[in-house]
């Protein structure tokens, strides 16, 4: 295998360290190397914390200068919580950039490029563009569009049943499927769900006692429950109820108006409300009419769709609300992946 791409994805590893903690900034990992050696690397650990490239260089010390650089994410060349680490580069002496995808944001997006060749350092970009752009598309999303990155998650019988006819849903998957699904809520800013599943099955909507995550919950009548698990080991602010209601009901919890049309949350007005706070990545977890409004308005981006071995005949919908009478009309998955939890089927896809 290339050397460049031997290291470039070591900087890939180093950059998944992040996973979970920077958002809504994107993960990146640097690597160092002189005379065919790994002298120095560094990842960007957490929002507001130093740059990966920065981190690196500070490891190096003098040794980074004539050294090559290899980073995930072009570099930032401008002042935001940090330092530009374009400057940081050019004062090392770093004599080489290799560089794997362009910041998709606009004012970036080879900027820092074009400063590094005019202070007299070769560039190289475009290496493992695939898993780079993949590995921070929740960023790419949000920094070019102004809105969260949205995966949806159910978890369904054969005959694609989330419930049966008497409400009854504990449990569907398999406990390897489940603890699957709560580590991966660790990479997300925020979980989102209806009404009808804080009332039906009580979740606390926990991702790690390290992680204070976002949840939300869309409520039209404001009918949560004031001892729902929601509020359990939650502060006010990290628990977003919206609603359509003017109820002056007292919850723990950050109430927010929202336009609401026939008991529905206007889901997209949420999304940009949420964009707004920063939250660039968001879990819906359900129900089935929440997935289907979100399907319909084409807020999602991807599904994770759990299968278990099981039928249970008549039941409630995994999706509901779509309307569609043509096949020709179907949501149809693409990129996806399949794999095996327990005796579960995990299906990936993008829409």
């Amino acid at each position: 295998m290339n050397k460049r791409i031997i290291y470039m994805h070591r900087a890939y590893e180093l950059a998944l360290k992040g996973w979970g903690k920077v958002s809504p900034n994107p993960m990146v990992g640097a690597v160092i190397v002189k005379a065919g050696k790994v002298i120095a690397q560094g990842w960007h650990p957490f929002c507001g914390g130093p740059h990966a490239e920065a981190m690196a260089i500070a490891k190096a010390g003098a040794k980074a200068r004539g050294a090559n650089l290899y980073v995930t994410l072009e570099p930032c060349s401008h002042f935001g919580r940090t330092p530009p680490c374009t400057q940081a580069i050019i004062t090392a002496g770093i004599k080489r950039v290799f560089v794997g995808v362009l910041d998709p944001n606009a004012r970036m997006n080879g900027t820092s490029i074009k400063l590094l060749r005019k202070a007299g350092i070769a560039v190289e970009a475009g290496f493992l563009k695939e898993e780079l752009t993949r590995l921070n598309e929740a960023f790419n999303k949000y920094i070019t569009t102004g809105m969260p990155f949205v995966s949806a998650k159910i978890a369904q019988t054969l005959d694609g049943k989330t419930a049966t006819v008497s409400g009854e849903s504990k449990w569907i998957t398999s406990k390897e499927s489940r603890e699957y699904g709560r580590r991966l809520r660790f990479g997300f800013d925020a979980i989102l769900v209806g009404i009808n599943t804080v009332l039906n099955d009580d979740p606390a909507l926990e991702a790690s006692p390290k992680k204070r995550i976002k949840k939300v919950i869309l409520d039209a009548r404001l009918r949560t429950p004031a001892h729902a698990k929601i509020f359990e080991r939650a502060a006010p602010e990290d628990v977003l109820i919206f609603t359509g209601s003017r109820s002056k009901k007292k919850l723990n919890a950050t109430v927010i108006q929202a336009p609401c049309k026939d008991g529905m949350i206007d889901l997209t007005w949420v999304m940009k409300c949420l964009a707004q706070q920063d939250i660039a990545h968001i879990l819906i977890e359900g129900g089935g009419r929440v997935i289907g409004n979100a399907l319909k308005h084409e807020l999602v981006d991807k599904m994770m769709i759990y299968t278990a071995p099981v039928i249970v005949g008549e039941g409630m919908g995994s999706v509901r609300g779509l309307n569609i009478k043509r096949l020709d009309q179907a949501l149809r998955l693409k990129d996806t992946v399949v794999g095996r939890i327990g005796e579960d089927i995990l299906m990936e896809g993008y829409l």
